[in-house]
């Protein structure tokens, strides 16, 4: 007897160890699972949700997907493998997120969405995501008017998997497009990624010296495109970002990017917690699957007031 209860509990370090397979369940855990926080609004996400869920007594499991539908499915494993109470998701795409999603409620575990939708009701518990049309044409107001209603400009824009970079540019689009004196020379994806957009502005600038502005899908391409601007010499040319990150906050303090829109990552994640912890303990489920948080815009008149995607009082 003595010897199998040894024998148990070596395979059972051994396992734990090694990483296989048996699962480690917590009474009330939580996952939250973003893309890389490596980009500061997912980090702000992460830190949102984690910091709520621990201040209502949870503990967390924190993951990222880095925007690959196969990890996020294998990282959704890992949850439901940990008996997760909940999860926090913002997704890898709308659409091959909807099975994973699916995969979560057959096992009994809620997911509460931030930030991106995905293709399909019924499945979540809850979308809660920004008002990106709203927000859009917030960003594109401030342009035309930074712009004079005229001159040639490039849009920028972000991962085509994502609902979030086409509702953007038609927000965008179904203000500027009003203009007839707006040129669009180049329109093109940078997957919400610096580095891809830092290039793509230096080749788009030799084919269009003449560009007077940039509209940009987030804020990290924003800084791409300022950064390969200001490495061209041409501090002339206006940028308008959206995220509401303290990178492009600093960037309009300093005269460089013009205007942001500020959607309120960390008070969505922390929503999501809150919805999710009553839905643990009361089976309270939101009144509304959809809900949208409206954006803010954000210029050198209220950037003193930004930050970690919040405005201060």
């Amino acid at each position: 007897m003595k010897l199998t209860r040894r024998l148990t509990l070596a395979a059972f370090a051994g396992a734990l160890a090694l990483g296989t397979a048996m699962p480690v369940f917590a009474a009330d855990l939580i996952a939250v699972i973003t893309p890389a926080p490596d980009n500061p609004f997912f980090k702000a996400e992460a830190v949102g949700a984690e910091a709520k869920a621990k201040e209502l007594g949870y503990e967390t499991l924190v993951m990222t997907h880095d925007d690959d539908a196969n990890k996020q499915s294998e990282v959704i494993d890992t949850a439901i493998g940990r008996g997760a109470k909940a999860i926090i998701l913002d997704n890898a795409g709308a659409d091959a997120t909807v099975a994973a999603v699916k995969k979560a409620k057959d096992a009994g575990i809620p997911s509460f969405l931030i930030d991106r939708e995905i293709n399909a009701t019924g499945v979540a518990a809850a979308q809660i995501v920004s008002n990106n049309y709203q927000g859009a044409q917030l960003g594109a107001q401030e342009f035309v008017k930074l712009m004079g209603e005229k001159g040639n400009y490039v849009e920028l824009v972000g991962k085509e998997s994502d609902t979030n970079a086409g509702i953007r540019s038609q927000g965008y689009h179904d203000v500027i497009d009003d203009f007839p004196d707006l040129k669009l020379v180049a329109k093109q994806s940078a997957n919400w990624s610096q580095t891809e957009a830092y290039a793509k502005m230096e080749t788009i600038l030799q084919a269009n010296p003449d560009i007077k502005g940039v509209i940009s899908g987030n804020d990290t391409m924003a800084m791409g495109a300022i950064a390969a601007l200001q490495a061209a010499g041409r501090k002339d040319v206006i940028v308008v970002g959206f995220d509401g990150s303290n990178d492009v906050r600093d960037s309009i303090k300093a005269g460089g990017i013009k205007a942001t829109v500020l959607q309120p990552a960390y008070a969505q994640a922390q929503m999501a917690v809150q919805q999710a912890d009553a839905y643990i303990k009361n089976k309270t489920v939101p009144k509304e699957e959809k809900q949208l948080m409206d954006c803010v815009l954000i210029n050198a008149g209220n950037a003193d007031k930004l930050e970690t995607f919040a405005l201060k009082d």
